[in-house]
């Protein structure tokens, strides 16, 4: 019993850990918007709140490590069920460091750039709640095993979305009349932007182990 009570406080916890994820992706997509909108002091603002809801993110993923340590559920799973929280942790820290680099390089995306970044953000950043929908369908048992999988599978067709963003506007960048450092400087932007769902694939790939052996 007091086993099964472990397991259930892991798994209250790591669908906190998820959603508290989901909103570090949407403050960092918010923090973004400002920034490519002009509005620097609005951007500064969300990007502490960004900071903020990451430091929280980070604090429950600690505490779940506590009572896995504690000894929740049995030793061949326990690890990947802390490598999954730290995949969807990664994916929260990747959204601050994306917000970082906007205001602490300061990136100078021009007019007909700006809707292109914008497309790319909402798409990378807003995978957020494919992968709370993923964990929160196979913990929280909502749902079948197949469904789970399959919300898996959309964060993986969401980052070949991503993937194509990322071709389109690398081209664009470096068929324009900038100078080259610029160039640099953007395409260097961008990958920081598509990490992001880079990461959430990850989680997903491990989400989909955790469920595979779960069936063992």
């Amino acid at each position: 019993m007091i086993l099964f009570k472990k397991e259930k406080d892991v798994i209250e916890q790591v669908v906190r850990h998820a959603e508290k994820v989901e909103e570090c992706l949407e403050t960092a997509i918010k923090t973004i918007e400002a920034y490519l909108n002009g509005n620097k002091d609005e951007a500064k603002q969300l990007a502490k709140k960004t900071d903020q809801v990451e430091t929280e993110a980070d604090m429950i993923r600690h505490n779940i490590k506590d009572i896995l340590y504690s000894g929740a559920y049995m030793p061949l799973i326990r690890e990947d069920i802390y490598r999954l929280v730290q995949s969807i942790d990664m994916v929260a820290n990747s959204a601050e460091k994306c917000c970082d680099f906007f205001l602490n390089q300061r990136p100078e995306v021009t007019p007909d750039l700006t809707p292109h970044f914008l497309k790319a953000v909402r798409e990378s950043l807003g995978i957020g709640r494919l992968l709370r929908d993923a964990v929160m369908c196979y913990l929280k048992g909502e749902c079948p095993v197949e469904v789970s999988r399959h919300h898996s599978r959309e964060i993986g067709e969401k980052e070949s979305d991503v993937d194509t963003i990322e071709w389109d506007l690398t081209k664009l960048i470096f068929t324009s009349e900038r100078d080259f450092a610029q160039k640099v400087h953007l395409r260097r932007c961008l990958t920081r932007i598509v990490e992001v769902s880079d990461l959430a694939e990850d989680a997903a790939d491990q989400l989909d182990l955790v469920i595979l052996k779960s069936m063992i």
